[in-house]
C-alpha cells in the first residue's frame, strides 16, 4: 500500500458541492492500494503513519508525529498512486488493486485509524472528490508498505 502524506494547516474534501470530510492542523494522506495488498499491509501503513515524525519539536527538526501534536488525519482513496508509470506517457493500471479489494482495505485502514487516532476523516471511495489543502512547508512525503516491511 502507499500513503502520499501531507502535512496540512486544513484540509477538506468535497463530492457533489458538499464537505464531506475536513480537519484542521494534521495530516493528508493520500492512500493507493496495489494488487497483492494485504489486510497486514494496511497495518503497517496505517503505524508509519500515526508515528512518521514530520512535525517540528521546539528546535525546528521533525521530531514530532501525528498524537504529538494531537492533529487530524484525513485519509482520501487515490487509486491513481498504485499506477505504473515506469515507461511512455500514459499510465497504466494493471498495478492497481480491483475496485472492490481495494475499496475492502481502505475501509480496513479507515475503521483501524479510527480506533487508534481521533479526529480521522476521510474522503469517498469511487466519488468524484475535490480535495483542497493548505500544505504546511510544504511538507510532503511518499511512505509505502507491505506486509513485511
Amino acid at each position: 500500500m502507499i500513503a502520499l502524506l501531507q502535512r496540512v494547516l486544513r484540509a477538506q474534501v468535497d463530492v457533489e458541492g458538499g464537505t464531506v470530510a475536513a480537519i484542521e492542523h494534521g495530516v493528508l494522506a493520500f492512500i493507493g492500494v496495489r494488487r497483492g495488498d494485504q489486510p497486514a499491509s494496511a497495518e503497517r501503513l496505517l503505524e508509519r503513519i500515526l508515528t512518521y515524525r514530520l512535525f517540528a519539536d521546539a528546535e525546528g527538526r521533525m521530531n514530532r508525529h501525528l498524537a504529538d501534536v494531537r492533529g487530524g488525519l484525513l485519509l482520501v482513496p487515490q487509486f491513481t498512486l498504485a499506477a505504473d508509470t515506469r515507461t511512455g506517457t500514459r499510465p497504466g493500471f494493471t498495478t492497481a488493486a480491483p475496485p472492490e479489494e481495494a475499496r475492502a482495505l481502505f475501509g480496513h485502514l479507515l475503521e483501524r485509524a479510527r480506533a487508534r487516532h481521533a479526529p480521522v476523516a476521510a474522503g469517498e471511495f469511487g466519488a468524484h472528490m475535490r480535495v483542497l489543502l493548505l500544505n504546511d512547508g510544504p511538507v510532503t512525503f511518499w511512505l509505502e508498505a507491505s506486509a513485511s516491511t
